[in-house]
């Protein structure tokens, strides 16, 4: 187990499931101990309808989420050199966060977690698929920084 950083971005591609999805429940987790915000590679979505379900059956509400992008982070002020830790959820993230932090001394990680958007065929077996990907978040976020401290 790690020690928690000080601050940590989450990307994927839309910061519509997986990012906003990991930034609450870290914010859940671990409270204000950490300085967590998320980014996507394009800002081409809002945030999912399922991913804000599957976090409010855990306490986690998400529907006040604005979705936004490394190039949006950075004209509203945070820059990538001002987080320790950056989370690709996704390859296509991952890529473009070792782009823009190769000027930076910051560590990027890539945590395989299932994008769920195109899976399921009924309203059950999406729900399903979306709380498959939050619990990936909240076992790699246990695995990393140990137990909710809530």
């Amino acid at each position: 187990m790690s020690a928690l950083p000080q601050s940590v971005l989450f990307c994927c591609d839309h910061n519509a499931v997986r990012s906003p999805m990991a930034e609450g429940i870290m914010k859940h987790f671990y409270g204000h101990d950490v300085y967590v915000q998320s980014v996507g590679v394009v800002n081409d979505l809002e945030i999912d309808g399922f991913a804000i379900a599957t976090c409010a059956e855990i306490g986690v509400e998400l529907a006040r989420h604005r979705s936004r992008s490394f190039d949006e982070m950075e004209q509203l002020g945070d820059t990538l050199s001002s987080f320790d830790l950056v989370v690709a959820l996704s390859p296509a993230s991952q890529r473009r966060a070792l782009d823009l932090t190769r000027f930076y001394h910051l560590t990027v990680e890539y945590w395989p977690v299932m994008d769920p958007t195109s899976l399921g065929e009924t309203r059950d077996t999406k729900l399903s698929a979306y709380r498959q990907t939050r619990d990936q978040i909240i076992d790699q976020l246990t695995r990393k920084w140990g137990a909710s401290r809530r």
